[in-house]
């Protein structure tokens, strides 16, 4: 399955070892599905890791060479505006240009979206238990 994880799913998998969302990444490891990633998300968890975790530029730039070999980047094409929080319109543009099939979330604004283009909008434990 080609699925966009949010931030929060990377933030928990790399500060949580042996978590829900540590076995989301598994699931990606692992070739069971296939991640679908953009630079804005990734810039975005960066910035969450070193505002939030004090992460030096050094462990910065190993999660991002990591993500970045471990999902396919997409450029987004379009901007969207469907959500108030422009970091989850951030990961809909991603999921839109990556053709994916679900978005894997730990954020309850694009739950209850529930889904967006065909495209379906799962909780982490739903996503898990697929």
């Amino acid at each position: 399955m080609r699925v966009v994880f949010d931030t929060n799913i990377f933030v928990s998998a790399l500060t949580l070892p042996g978590g829900r969302a540590d076995r989301a990444m598994r699931r990606i490891v692992d070739g069971s599905d296939h991640l679908i990633i953009s630079r804005p998300i990734i810039n975005e968890l960066l910035g969450v890791l070193a505002r939030k975790f004090r992460r030096d530029h050094e462990d910065l730039a190993r999660v991002a060479v990591f993500l970045s070999d471990l999902g396919e980047i997409v450029e987004t094409r379009r901007r969207l505006k469907v959500l108030a929080d422009d970091a989850d319109n951030r990961i809909l543009e991603c999921a839109v240009t990556g053709v994916a099939e679900a978005i894997v979330i730990g954020d309850r604004a694009l739950l209850e979206l529930g889904s967006y283009r065909d495209i379906r909008v799962l909780a982490l434990r739903t996503y898990l238990e697929g």
